[in-house]
């Protein structure tokens, strides 16, 4: 799966390469069109339930879609920061290490 696309894109491209229409895809998944166009434009987060439900409906890994997510929010978080983003990521991950050992302890 490609994960360098939005999350949206992703949805798009996983939709259009089924040749779906949206109303197809939301009837599937129990949701409103409007949600999913939405979400396909990001200008919608979707819930986890969601994208639970996307992944199995494309039948797809949901851990790859929760990570298309989830770096996007990261993303959009630091984009502004352009001279800082690499740092801050880094620093991210590191801190992301030092509070799992934390929750450990």
């Amino acid at each position: 799966m490609i994960l360098e696309k939005t999350f949206g894109e992703t949805v798009r491209k996983l939709r259009d390469e089924r040749q779906l229409r949206l109303r197809e895809v939301a009837d599937a998944l129990k949701i409103d069109i409007s949600t999913l166009a939405k979400i396909e434009k990001n200008t919608r987060k979707p819930t986890k339930q969601v994208i639970e439900k996307l992944a199995m409906y494309f039948s797809v890994n949901e851990k790859d879609l929760m990570v298309a997510f989830i770096s996007d929010s990261v993303a959009y978080q630091v984009m502004d920061e352009e001279e800082f983003a690499t740092e801050v990521l880094k620093v991210a991950e590191q801190k992301v290490q030092y509070l799992k050992t934390k929750k450990t302890s």
